[in-house]
């Protein structure tokens, strides 16, 4: 019987697993930007900077319609929208970790069963071979 060794790579994967966003290593730097990218990209946030925009609409409104409309698009719309923007990208990045982690144990499953396809078909060779020494000496005895 011959003796089958699983591919490396199943054990590097095993190993390691899959990458995630969490994973990532960001030095000090990074560690300050996500801290504040998570305190800015709430809900609550996009509220509270809502909310301070709309204390200087009335000065904008009494400055005219040039006033009102550059109050809507340089205070409210980008302070809003930033977090607003901020709260879908962390939506989508865990979506996307999820989809990774999914087409991981995916591709993980694949490769267990090629491995146990390649285990198979030495097992079929070996049996194969031996049917054919057998046939073959019983054909020259």
């Amino acid at each position: 019987m011959v003796e089958h060794a699983a591919h490396q790579r199943l054990k590097e994967r095993e190993a390691i697993g899959p990458h995630l966003t969490k994973h990532e290593r960001m030095g000090f730097n990074g560690r300050v930007a996500l801290l504040i990218t998570n305190a800015v990209g709430t809900m609550w946030c996009a509220y509270a900077f809502a909310a301070l925009a709309l204390v200087s609409l009335p000065e904008a409104i009494r400055g005219g319609v040039a006033t009102l409309i550059a109050w809507i698009a340089q205070t409210f719309l980008q302070l809003v929208l930033l977090s607003v923007i901020m709260v879908g990208q962390k939506v989508a990045a865990a979506a996307s970790d999820k989809q990774a982690l999914q087409t991981y144990r995916d591709a993980e499953a694949l490769l267990k069963m090629q491995d146990e396809i390649h285990r198979l078909i030495e097992v079929n060779n070996t049996l194969t071979a031996e049917i054919h020494q057998v046939v073959t000496a019983k054909g020259a005895g």
